[in-house]
Parts: C-alpha cells; structure tokens; sequence
C-alpha cells in the first residue's frame, strides 16, 4: 500500500489516535468529528493517550475551535482518564461553515 494511500476509518463514537501518524491527526479528526455530528452522535470519546501531554494539548485545540463541539474534557479514569477526551457534540445535516 502506497504510504498517501486513504485508509478508511469506521465512524464510531470513539477514535484511537495511537493508530495514526501525527502529522496526520489534525486533519482526520476535523472530518471525524464532523462525520459523527452529521451522524447524530453527541458525544464520543478520542483516545490519544497520557505520554507527556502534547498530543493531549494538540487535540485539545483542535476541539476547542470546531463548530460542531460544544465541550470536552478528560475522560473518567475507566474510559481512559487523562489519556482520553470526551467531547459533547452539537449535531446536524453537516459541517457548519
């Protein structure tokens, strides 16, 4: 497989970024999230893992800017604690421009 080859990612309520490349996530997770709200879904949870913190801060700003998310925070210690965010989500019939 061609390594800019599209990988199709199944849209469920959670996303597990440890899968990905970083420079990667930015985008992914912009479309991910307005596929779920577009999908109905209003809440999910994205994984990206307790490291030293960067990933977290980078997803973070992300959720913090995309119209389709209402708020986010760290995740209960069973679903992932500070190694996961979930996100409450405004859903519609698609990204908002």
């Amino acid at each position: 497989m061609d390594e800019d080859e599209a990988v199709p990612v199944p849209i469920e309520d959670v996303i597990d970024l440890h899968a990905f490349h970083p420079r990667d996530i930015p985008d992914l997770l912009e479309h991910w999230i307005a596929e779920c709200a577009r999908r109905g879904f209003s809440s999910v949870r994205v994984i990206h893992g307790k490291g030293t913190g960067h990933q977290k801060l980078r997803v973070q700003k992300i959720l913090s800017r995309h119209p389709r998310v209402r708020s986010f925070r760290d995740a209960p210690a069973e679903a992932g604690g500070w190694g996961a965010t979930l996100v409450e989500l405004d859903p519609g019939d698609g990204p908002r421009a």
